[in-house]
């Protein structure tokens, strides 16, 4: 993975990280996070991958459904966020859309993914503090905003 800030200004900042061939999407991008420091941002993405794990969340069992997609895909769209979890570590939340050959399209909450040939990102980070707090309801930790921030 190739990355570099191309923007910083009032509390923003903006990557570009270019993914290749075998890299693991997830591991990347938490990486990238990690390293940066980043503790709320946004990302997109557009591209290809050789294999992706996707899911369904169910409501009624409260856990993901693992759909696998075991062939090459356009990546249509690849949208998500990053925000703060309970230990203060960045964490990754992302949704995507894929193309397949025929046309047709499959989505839903990215597990994992490899890129081939390539995985382009946009990743702002915004001035504002997210973060993930368990929800007991739906056994998901959601993003909470703090008040102060409003």
């Amino acid at each position: 993975m190739q990355r570099k800030l191309v923007h910083e200004a009032a509390g923003q900042r903006v990557y570009v990280a270019v993914l290749e061939s075998g890299d693991e999407v997830s591991e990347c991008l938490q990486r990238l996070a990690e390293e940066e420091s980043l503790t709320a941002a946004q990302v997109t993405a557009i591209g290809a991958f050789r294999d992706a794990t996707l899911a369904f969340f169910d409501w009624e069992s409260k856990a993901y459904e693992e759909i696998p997609v075991d062939e090459q895909v356009e990546v249509l769209s690849l949208n998500g966020d990053i925000a703060l979890d309970e230990y203060d570590r960045p964490k990754l939340h992302l949704h995507t859309v894929l193309g397949r050959r025929d046309g047709s399209t499959i989505g839903g909450h990215l597990m994992g993914a490899h890129v081939r040939p390539t995985l382009e990102v946009v990743i702002t980070e915004s001035p504002a503090f997210l973060r993930r707090v368990h929800d007991p309801n739906s056994g998901l930790a959601l993003i909470r905003m703090d008040a102060s921030l409003v």
